[in-house]
């Protein structure tokens, strides 16, 4: 039985004799079984300590030998063994939990003798080296040549680049290294993404830039993605547009989308109140969305856009009157904030309801509506723009929707009376 963790060893002596306790925690193999060779000395459980330093590992008695085992701590993988002869505390610590308990539990029975019958016990041997080594945290594969083809990546891995490797897919195997907090699969030829990446419930930073993506999945916007991912560089892809559901990754801070084909940014993209680095430049983005006006960023580049001239005074007019009741009901629906979904409306109905438009005096609409583009600053929503064009602009198209008439003649008399004052739009 063997259990891989962090060991240090504290001696109950040290402090009479006016010396220092314990060093710091080592990576160790603590393995219980018979010590090598008959007669008395191999009789009753042993305890290997077994370190890097030190792979053919310290030996202690367990039979009757064992003071107290302090498990207050055990739900954290931590644990402390505390023996008569030597007087010392093998604390324990980074342990698997499952793992952690069986063990203990096997050493109390070794302590009250009934290793023998109750314990399958082998002879004790030394670990490889490859056990007690401090587990790999990153991994950095530069070259199809040093991709593994035949071998596993280590389950320890929290940070993975596999970077110019020709991929055309994601490899299944990445998807089981539940530690992950950064993925950068930059520079391959990817098309998918599998729902499965969403299954890394760790993951803060994916990096998929200069690739062949078309598409960024809804099942991904629907996963644990939503509560870890900070950092996402969908850069040098073939992406037209991103789901409604993308702004469901409300933890991003930074976000890269240059060089597209985005054509339109997410209809929600002022819920990403978290994001405060957007890069979306050279793209096809004829206006930005109205809600882009709730952001709050420290830096925006929106350079390379073919944005449109502004037309507040020619709207495009949607508007039903009167309204249908459809129209009516949808709109109180998401005004007084009643709850709904698939088990209490059709699906589609729930899906316009998620894009429903807000007017710029906070009511809602769905279908029916007034819409316009009006001039934005981008300073407004930017601490550090990067100029719109060659001309040095810092202004761009947002696209505007009015629930009423009432609504866009109110608009009409402020842009009226601000042209007037000299102020421009």
């Amino acid at each position: 039985m063997r259990l891989s963790c962090e060991v240090s060893v504290a001696s109950r002596l040290l402090p009479s004799a006016g010396l220092r306790g314990p060093g710091r925690a080592l990576r160790a193999v603590l393995a219980l079984g018979k010590a090598a060779g008959g007669g008395e000395r191999g009789r009753g459980a042993r305890l290997l300590l077994s370190t890097a330093r030190h792979r053919p590992g310290s030996h202690y008695q367990l039979r009757e030998n064992v003071e107290h085992l302090f498990t207050k701590f055990v739900e954290e993988g931590k644990a402390t063994v505390r023996l008569k002869e030597p007087a010392v505390d093998l604390h324990i610590s980074k342990a698997n939990v499952s793992q952690l308990k069986t063990f203990l539990s096997a050493v109390k029975l070794a302590h009250r003798g009934s290793d023998e019958e109750s314990l399958p016990l082998s002879t004790l041997v030394p670990p490889k080296a490859s056990e007690v080594e401090k587990p790999k945290t990153k991994m950095t594969i530069t070259s199809r040549k040093d991709y593994p083809l035949t071998r596993n990546f280590p389950y320890s891995l929290e940070h993975l680049q596999a970077s110019y490797c020709k991929l055309a897919r994601v490899d299944m195997r990445m998807l089981c290294l539940k530690s992950l907090r950064k993925l950068d699969l930059s520079h391959n030829r990817i098309k998918t993404l599998p729902a499965t990446i969403g299954d890394l419930v760790y993951l803060q930073e994916l990096n998929l830039q200069d690739n062949q993506l078309e598409s960024f999945g809804v099942a991904l916007c629907h996963s644990t993605l939503r509560k870890s991912l900070q950092s996402l560089d969908l850069s040098q892809n073939k992406i037209r547009a991103l789901p409604a559901q993308f702004c469901q990754l409300r933890e991003l801070i930074h976000l890269k989308l240059d060089d597209n084909h985005l054509v339109r940014l997410p209809f929600k993209i002022g819920q990403l109140s978290q994001l405060r680095f957007l890069s979306v430049a050279r793209n096809k983005l004829p206006f930005l969305p109205s809600e882009f006006v709730k952001l709050s960023l420290e830096s925006l580049d929106l350079f390379g856009n073919p944005f449109e001239q502004p037309t507040p005074l020619l709207p495009q007019m949607q508007l039903e009157i009167p309204l249908t009741l459809l129209e009516y009901a949808a709109r109180a629906t998401v005004n007084y904030r009643i709850p709904y979904g698939p088990h209490l409306l059709p699906s589609h109905l729930c899906v316009d309801l998620d894009l429903a438009k807000t007017c710029p005096c906070g009511r809602s609409c769905l279908n029916c509506f007034i819409q316009t583009t009006l001039t934005m600053n981008l300073h407004s929503v930017a601490h550090t723009v990067v100029l719109v064009d060659n001309m040095g602009g810092t202004e761009a198209p947002l696209l505007c929707f009015f629930c009423s008439l009432t609504c866009y003649s109110c608009f009409l008399d402020r842009h009226l009376r601000s042209n007037s004052n000299g102020r421009g739009p």
